[in-house]
């Protein structure tokens, strides 16, 4: 499906993902280039982008950085914004042991039950 105005190349860029997203809630910091940072929450992570809340509207082409716990913040380039969700792609792909580390460190805990 693609929505009027929207061209076919950056339709398929968004459904053929360079990275699995992995849904996580982690509090951050969101500050678009020139702009003041604003408390965030990331909603999914990937080693390629992120998309996070940003109730103020972010444009396709912005760059951005993002600051999880912990870490230095991280250059992105926003790649859309809808209904206060902003999607963006990292200038650097996440290192994959960054990336394990923060997975680790923000999913809910996995509960192992066993039947006696």
């Amino acid at each position: 499906m693609v929505f009027e105005g929207q061209d076919l190349y950056e339709f398929a860029a968004q459904e053929d993902r360079s990275a699995p997203r992995t849904k996580i809630t982690i509090p951050a910091q969101l500050r678009a280039s020139g702009g003041r940072a604003i408390q965030t929450v990331v909603h999914d992570l990937s080693l390629s982008g992120f998309s996070a809340t940003a109730i103020n509207r972010m444009h396709p082409g912005q760059v951005c950085f993002l600051t999880l716990p912990g870490l230095e913040s991280l250059m992105g380039e926003v790649v859309w914004w809808e209904n206060s969700i902003v999607g963006c792609a990292f200038h650097d792909l996440l290192s994959p042991i960054v990336h394990d580390n923060i997975l680790a460190r923000y999913q809910p805990s996995s509960v192992y039950r066993s039947v006696l």
